[in-house]
């Protein structure tokens, strides 16, 4: 409800260099949460006394706010800058400054273009609709009701762009009830500050560092609520309705027939569509499939990434980012490396990377870029994705590639071939299709990748009114 709660039980958020503390939370147990949550009704009463318009146009004053100005942060009276909210996220998180505006900027645009956003997701209907709950749209009668008086969030710490899939929620008028990642409570926070600053209420925000069985709990009593995490925690939600699942996204470039001759033309859309973002992103491509041609396009594609080294935090040429839990890189180098000597892979990398794939530098963790060429989808690291710039590239025939793939939030297709291109449309596995060499990494916020906020927080009723 936007009211401060000290707790007894805290944690530390720690630079990821060397350790030192850059905030303790106030750990909430699911008691408080359970308890707020029977009020939740007064947050979605305050959001209602405004119109859809009006929302709007605060969250655009706080899109500016985020990207630009001084904001509280905690308790106690402190204010923080945009440089300061970039350089602390910066230091707890492992992402390079660059990376850090380019998230920021990301989230700035979404909130800034709220209305192209909301369009998309209503299919053009008339904001008058939403304030009124009924209307009428192409001449027919329509009426909508919300699904829930309070949007969960459980959200990771990978990448601070993933918190603009929840700013439509405000703008609809559904509160948000957020656990925020453990090392990446600032982007949330900022947010929050943003909108309240900017005009909002704030009873319209509920920000919960907690547990697991406080992340439970906002996931089973919200009506509605989005989860981030790897397979394992994601697939524990997978048949729920009510629990939007964001995990890993398996994206990945499809080469046709009709392209394959000119691959070389397309190694800086791979490259980009790999790497960007540190390869952080579940849109960023795993696998790179085509219908031959797979050693040379790894070789290429090992010459490009294999040096890449870190670089100081504030390098503008940065690409790799630091992990904030160094355990984590490990056992991501110790899986490639185990899986790379089952026969049937390469790491094209390896040849043009003087050096270990996990290294020390810059006062932190790192993972050097890998590239494994795959004998055949079925090799373990065929359909991989790891937190780190990391590609499998596998030939596969063309008529064969839609089947093998599996479930896949980003394609890339680089074809003209019309009949292929009518199968990548009619594939079910796939939920974002790009056809032409356009990075997977490039997203449309009016075109949602994954899930559509409106239809998850709304539905249409069947209305009949007497003249």
């Amino acid at each position: 409800m936007g009211k401060p709660y000290r707790s007894f039980n805290e944690s530390e958020v720690k630079d990821y260099r060397d350790g030192s503390v850059k905030a303790t939370l106030s750990q909430v147990n699911a008691g408080v949460i359970r308890r707020d949550l029977r009020d939740i009704s007064r947050a979605r009463d305050a959001l209602s006394k405004f119109s859809t318009r009006e929302l709007i146009d605060i969250s655009a004053r706080a899109g500016e706010l985020f990207l630009k100005e001084s904001l509280p942060l905690g308790d106690e009276g402190h204010q923080q800058t945009a440089r300061d909210y970039l350089e602390t996220l910066s230091s707890t998180s492992g992402l390079p400054h660059v990376m850090v505006q380019r998230n920021m900027d990301k989230i700035h645009y979404a909130l800034t273009h709220l209305e192209l956003i909301l369009n998309g997701l209503t299919r053009g209907i008339d904001f008058s609709i939403l304030d009124n709950g009924h209307g009428e749209q192409a001449g027919a009668p329509v009426c909508f009701y919300p699904t829930t008086e309070a949007l969960g969030l459980v959200m990771p710490s990978n990448s601070p762009a993933v918190n603009s899939l929840w700013l439509p929620s405000i703008a609809l008028k559904i509160p948000v009830i957020m656990k925020p990642g453990r090392e990446e409570p600032w982007t949330p926070y900022r947010l929050m500050q943003a909108f309240i600053t900017a005009g909002c209420p704030k009873e319209a925000f509920g920000f919960y560092p907690t547990d697991h069985e406080g992340a439970g709990d906002i996931l089973k009593l919200c009506g509605r609520a989005l989860i981030f995490g790897d397979k394992s925690t994601t697939d524990l939600y997978a048949g729920d309705p009510g629990v939007q699942v964001h995990g890993p996204g398996f994206s990945k470039i499809l080469i046709g027939d009709d392209e394959i001759e000119n691959w070389e033309k397309y190694i800086d859309v791979m490259v980009s569509s790999i790497s960007d973002n540190g390869g952080r992103s579940c849109v960023n491509a795993s696998a790179v499939i085509v219908p031959k041609y797979g050693k040379e396009i790894a070789d290429t594609l090992g010459k490009r990434l294999g040096p890449l080294k870190p670089l100081p935090v504030d390098d503008p040429n940065a690409v790799l980012s630091g992990f904030a839990n160094p355990k984590m890189g490990e056992w991501i180098d110790q899986t490639l490396e185990s899986d790379l000597a089952e026969k049937g892979a390469i790491d094209a990398t390896a040849p043009y990377r003087d050096g270990p794939r996990l290294v020390q530098a810059e006062g932190g963790t790192y993972l050097r870029p890998t590239i494994a060429y795959c004998e055949s989808m079925e090799h373990l690291l065929s359909n991989r994705e790891f937190l780190c710039p990391y590609a499998s590239v596998v030939e596969v025939p063309q008529n064969e590639m839609l089947r093998a793939i599996g479930p896949t939030l980003v394609v890339t297709a680089i074809t003209a071939n019309e009949t292929f291109k009518n199968q990548l449309l009619a594939s079910s596995n796939v939920e974002r299709l790009n056809i032409g060499p356009i990075s997977t990494m490039k997203i449309s916020w009016d075109q949602p990748h994954e899930g559509n906020m409106f239809e998850f927080l709304y539905k249409r009723r069947s209305i009949g009114m007497a003249a």
